[in-house]
């Protein structure tokens, strides 16, 4: 079965650092484009990066841009967020999500979310 599975949250202080990863299984990695979502206490999720399947080109939210990076090893079927100069306000559970899109086709499937808090 499909199956995404985030790890790498945790506390960290201001201006620290975290690598999430998120390893896939169950469907052709190589095929879906990959996002990093996140979701704090009252807010709705919110889109933090993304990159595509066929180039790897990637994109970021206004608020991460020279912060964190988006990668992934399709060798080993996983999504990495870099997490640099973190701040407060980054505190959130951080979720992946893979997606595939054809003509008459869409296909989402999200990981259980891995805690961020950045706190002093």
């Amino acid at each position: 079965q499909v199956q995404l599975v985030e790890s790498g949250g945790g506390l960290v202080q201001p201006g620290g650092s975290l690598r999430l990863s998120c390893v896939a299984s169950g469907f052709t990695f190589n095929n879906y484009a990959m996002s990093w979502y996140r979701q704090a206490p009252g807010k709705e999720r919110e889109l933090v990066a993304y990159i595509s399947s066929m180039t790897g080109s990637s994109n970021y939210a206004d608020s991460v841009k020279g912060r964190f990076t988006i990668s992934r090893d399709n060798a080993k079927n996983t999504v990495y967020l870099q997490m640099n100069s973190l701040k407060p306000e980054d505190t959130a559970v951080y979720y992946c999500k893979a997606e595939f899109r054809r003509p008459g086709l869409g296909l989402d499937y999200w990981g259980q979310g891995t805690q961020v808090t950045v706190s002093s």
